[in-house]
């Protein structure tokens, strides 16, 4: 009898096994595509500029202690920083869970059985100690330790504990990302405070050029050879360069106090060298292949493990639909009176157990967790594509963007060159009365102008220098 019970039971649990092995939806899986285009632009060569460390990218001290300064104090960073010891907590938490549970504990209590029970009865007629009675109500004490384990059958705990160190080598290459951007930000501020610098000293030139020229003006007003008009319009000139002047001083104060936030630190004035800004020369990029960037470009690193992390997750609630084994066990000494406890094996008690469960009729929760599990898994697939080819076109624009710079640089060069030359000569030829004032006043406008434009190219020379090297995956290492 007691045989066919068991097979009865061992049968149902076949079954049930069966039933929820074969039960789990199957769903469309996709693959990532790491693949990149074999170059840029033709080009082989393997050199990355982005193995150089930004230490020996920058050459400017001033830029270098600035970046320092940023990497230890940047609260975002130092945010990052918690979050990887939040997923490596994670990570300790999940291995924990498939070692098995063993804790201690003791107890004590009192209980007050009916005499017209059974267990009433059964006390009445129980002598444990000729010397000592059953005390009423029974006191009770319990000293022991008990054990847990689920048996990780279907490698559903272990996978959970790899995804959470997926996640936590993803947090670290996160890091790793923003270090880049901070880097980056730094340097592009700071260069951008160099060109403002060297802005408002043109403006102070113009201001001194064009208040000399002023006062010719007024000059030759007196001897009757221009008009109250002539006077009016150079005045609005110098008092429109000196109003610009303001707004250059109002734009270097918001770019150092940026600078100083992302530094951590409260305004103050930020130490620089402007002269040596026109003598600064954007070193030489070298982009190396596109298939580098899968192993320098921290975004794509972090992509990758954020895919694999999603996969296993994939399998942890694809677990959920298998049966699960569970074994509990305890061992402890237990008697109404203290004395009693150390009476072995009378006072001796212990325990062994399993079970196993496995989920059979409503579902829907497990197989929503798969589902969505599965839509993570595809976006993660998206996300990974998306970051490769973001990384491509980065550097593919930023190529360009440095080649047409250094064109453009150079033709404005020339300009400026002519234009300097020519405010000179329409000075002459307004003193000599060959030239109108009107003509004296677009050709210093023009070359203002002109000079700004070349500083705001310069700066936009060395920022697609910056961001060549962010794009190439360079600056966090």
């Amino acid at each position: 009898m007691y045989k066919r019970n068991l097979s009865k039971w061992v049968g149902v649990a076949f079954v049930s096994l069966s039933f929820t092995a074969c039960s789990v939806p199957a769903l469309v899986q996709k693959s990532a595509s790491p693949e990149v285009p074999a170059s840029y632009n033709n080009s082989q060569d393997t050199t990355n500029t982005a193995s150089t460390k930004w230490q020996e990218y920058f050459a400017d001290p001033n830029l270098k202690a600035l970046i320092n300064t940023a990497l230890q104090n940047n609260q975002e960073l130092n945010i990052t920083l918690q979050e990887i010891q939040i997923a490596q907590n994670e990570v300790r938490a999940r291995k924990g869970e498939y070692l098995p549970t063993v804790g201690l504990k003791a107890g004590t209590g009192l209980d007050k059985v009916a005499r017209y029970t059974n267990i009433g009865a059964m006390e009445a007629n129980t002598n444990i100690d000729r010397e000592k009675e059953m005390p009423e109500p029974l006191p009770d004490f319990l000293v022991g330790a008990y054990a847990k384990w689920e048996v990780d059958v279907w490698h559903k705990l272990r996978n959970a504990k790899k995804s959470a160190v997926m996640r936590y080598l993803s947090s670290v290459e996160g890091k790793n990302f923003m270090v880049t951007n901070l880097v980056a930000e730094v340097a592009n501020s700071y260069y951008e405070l160099l060109a403002l610098d060297n802005q408002l000293d043109i403006v102070k030139q113009n201001i001194e050029l064009q208040t000399n020229v002023l006062g010719i003006v007024k000059a030759q007003k007196e001897a009757a050879r221009v008009n109250e008009l002539a006077v009016r319009r150079f005045e609005a000139q110098v008092l429109s360069t000196k109003s610009l002047q303001y707004s250059i001083q109002q734009r270097i104060t918001e770019m150092e106090n940026k600078i100083n936030f992302l530094i951590g630190r409260y305004p103050q004035p930020v130490t620089r060298s402007a002269q040596t800004f026109n003598d600064l020369v954007p070193v030489t990029i070298q982009a190396g292949i596109p298939a580098q960037l899968l192993e320098n470009r921290p975004d794509i690193k972090q992509a990758e493990l954020d895919l694999a992390a999603a996969k296993l997750d994939v399998q942890v609630a694809k677990a959920n639909f298998y049966p699960s084994l569970g074994i509990t066990a305890g061992i402890g000494i237990q008697a109404f009176d203290p004395s009693y406890l150390l009476k072995t094996p009378e006072s001796l008690l212990y325990s062994i157990a399993g079970d196993l469960t496995a989920p059979l009729i409503n579902k829907n929760a497990i197989k929503a967790t798969y589902y969505s599990a599965n839509a993570k898994q595809l976006q993660s697939v998206y996300n990974y594509e998306r970051t490769v080819l973001n990384a491509y076109i980065e550097v593919a624009n930023q190529l360009s963007n440095i080649s047409n710079l250094e064109k453009s640089y150079s033709l404005k060069a020339q300009q400026v060159q002519a234009l300097t030359q020519s405010v000179s000569i329409s000075n002459e030829l307004f003193k000599s009365a060959r030239a109108d004032y009107m003509e004296v006043l677009l050709t210093q406008r023009e070359a203002l102008e002109s000079r700004f434009e070349l500083i705001e190219t310069k700066m936009q020379q060395l920022s697609a220098h910056v961001a060549m090297y962010q794009a190439l995956g360079g600056g966090w290492n």
